[in-house]
C-alpha cells in the first residue's frame, strides 16, 4: 500500500495502450461495498477469498494492466494464475516512505492499529518473500509515477520483443 499501484497501473495501461483493471475496484463492485465495510462486516479472510476469485476471473484476460492489492500474491494460488497469462511486476518502498505516502488516508483498514508504522513495518517483513517471487521488483523510491510506469513500460517491451524473436 502506498507504493502508488494503480495510479502507476493507469499511467502503464495508456502508455502501452492496454486497459487497466484494479482488483479492488472490481472486488468493490462485485460486493457491491467498499473494501474497508468487507473488513469490518465479514473480515480479511472473506475479502482475501474474493481476491482469489477476481483473480481466477480475470485469467482470460490480455492485452490488459492488472493492479492487486498489496496482499494478493502472498496467496501462492493468486500468484502463480497471474504468472500464466501475465509478467507481474512488484512496486516497492521503504517502509518509512510508505508510511509518509499513507499516513493521512483513512480507506486502509490494514492501517486501523494504534500504530500504523509499525503495521506497515510488519507488512512488508511478512510479505517480502512473496514479492520476491514476482518476476520483476521495482522500486518507487524518489521516482514519479511517470518514471516508474515508464520504467515498467521499457522493460515490457523488451522483453516482449526478446520473446518474439
Amino acid at each position: 500500500m502506498g507504493c502508488g499501484k494503480s495510479s502507476t497501473g493507469r499511467m502503464l495501461a495508456s502508455l502501452l495502450q492496454f486497459k487497466f483493471v484494479d482488483t479492488d475496484d472490481w472486488i468493490e463492485k462485485k460486493a457491491g461495498k467498499r473494501i474497508s465495510e468487507i473488513f469490518a462486516t465479514e473480515g480479511e479472510p472473506a475479502f482475501r477469498k474474493l481476491e482469489s476469485d477476481v483473480v481466477r476471473e480475470l485469467e482470460g484476460l490480455q492485452r490488459c494492466v492488472i493492479s492487486t492489492g498489496g496482499g494478493l500474491i502472498v496467496n501462492p494460488e493468486n500468484l502463480e494464475s497471474l504468472k500464466k497469462h501475465a509478467m507481474v511486476f512488484c512496486l516497492w518502498a521503504s517502509p518509512e516512505t510508505l508510511y509518509e505516502r499513507v499516513k493521512n488516508q483513512n480507506h486502509r483498514p490494514l492501517l486501523n492499529d494504534p500504530d500504523p508504522a509499525r503495521k506497515i513495518r510488519t507488512l512488508l517483513e511478512a510479505r517480502t518473500p512473496a514479492y520476491r517471487n514476482a518476476d520483476v521488483l521495482v522500486s518507487t523510491e524518489r521516482r514519479s509515477l511517470r518514471e516508474v510506469a515508464q520504467h515498467i513500460a521499457n522493460h515490457f517491451r523488451a522483453v516482449n520483443r526478446h520473446h518474439a524473436s
